[in-house]
């Protein structure tokens, strides 16, 4: 094989894939993939996907999100073993326990769950739309899973009553204030960008919380220069690529997600080439899903 990458394109036009990846993925990943995106962006991407065959690299959830939307596509997995700790941390049970427990609750879930949470739940939502969609509901009580950093977050903008769940992402959970200021010190002309999924010491110091997508979005529209980034250490080297004339920083230690960096090109191509790992689900659980994700676009919009 003279040139994978090359193999990967010739295989991905002969089985009509299209290549999704999000921004945490390796950066020979991104290089190849036809679209890349934050999870918001990769779930409407993956509905409006007029290809046969969708290639997902990313955490298994996001594979699951985009056979949820596409249900007559075939959505291959480069990497099963490529999981989410977070989405492992809320169980479609433990939710309805939770209703139980709060009853006139709705339940809210993160993205970053997988498909028998999403069956149960309300409505999704991704860290860009999670204050609008919340505050769009009826009920005064909010049942949020899993990541209790996030709806920490959230519960700064509403006056709804936010009941966390006990989940949290171990990436951006490292990052601390204590580490923040002595880059803020070294940087002094940096502005500082985080993600809601960080704690609420990091956000507490931080110039903007954001999404992936809304840091991109927010650099491109800043005049500033030089920015300390709070989130998974791909975003820093996409944000470089998309922005040479601009300087970007980690915000303390490299925070890396290593299960995003599990999916190699070599898992690419030969998930292209042998159209195993589809992601298969049950229709009632998937139909269920599918309700609170085109709800969270619908109100997300």
């Amino acid at each position: 094989m003279t040139n994978i990458k090359e193999e990967i394109l010739l295989l991905k036009k002969e089985k009509k894939a299209i290549i999704m990846a999000h921004y945490y993925q390796p950066l020979e990943i991104q290089e190849i993939a036809d679209f890349i995106g934050d999870s918001y962006d990769l779930a409407v991407k993956a509905k409006m996907a007029v290809e046969e065959t969708i290639v997902f690299c990313g955490v298994s959830f996001m594979a699951e999100t985009a056979k949820i939307l596409s249900p007559k596509k075939r959505v291959l997995n480069p990497n099963p073993h490529a999981c989410c700790p977070m989405a492992e941390m809320i169980s479609g049970k433990e939710v309805n326990d939770l209703r139980n427990k709060y009853p006139g609750a709705e339940v809210v879930a993160y993205v970053n769950t997988y498909a028998d949470v999403k069956a149960v739940s309300d409505v999704c939502v991704t860290s860009s739309t999670a204050v609008t969609i919340v505050n769009k509901l009826k009920s005064d009580t909010i049942i949020f899973v899993p990541d209790k950093n996030l709806a920490d977050y959230v519960q700064r903008f509403t006056k709804k009553e936010i009941i966390p769940g006990d989940g949290f992402c171990y990436v951006h959970s490292r990052f601390n204030a204590s580490a923040i200021m002595k880059a803020k010190e070294a940087h002094p002309d940096a502005l500082l960008l985080v993600h809601p999924e960080c704690p609420r010491e990091v956000i507490d110091i931080a110039d903007a919380a954001l999404s992936t997508s809304g840091m991109i979005n927010y650099v491109k529209e800043s005049p500033v220069k030089k920015f300390l980034i709070g989130t998974e250490h791909g975003l820093v080297i996409r944000l470089a690529k998309l922005f040479p004339d601009k300087i970007f920083y980690t915000a303390g230690a490299p925070s890396v997600c290593v299960n995003m960096k599990k999916i190699t090109l070599e898992d690419v191509y030969n998930v292209l080439l042998n159209e195993n790992n589809e992601v298969i689900l049950a229709d009632e659980i998937m139909n269920a899903a599918r309700r609170s994700l085109e709800r969270m676009i619908e109100m997300g919009s």
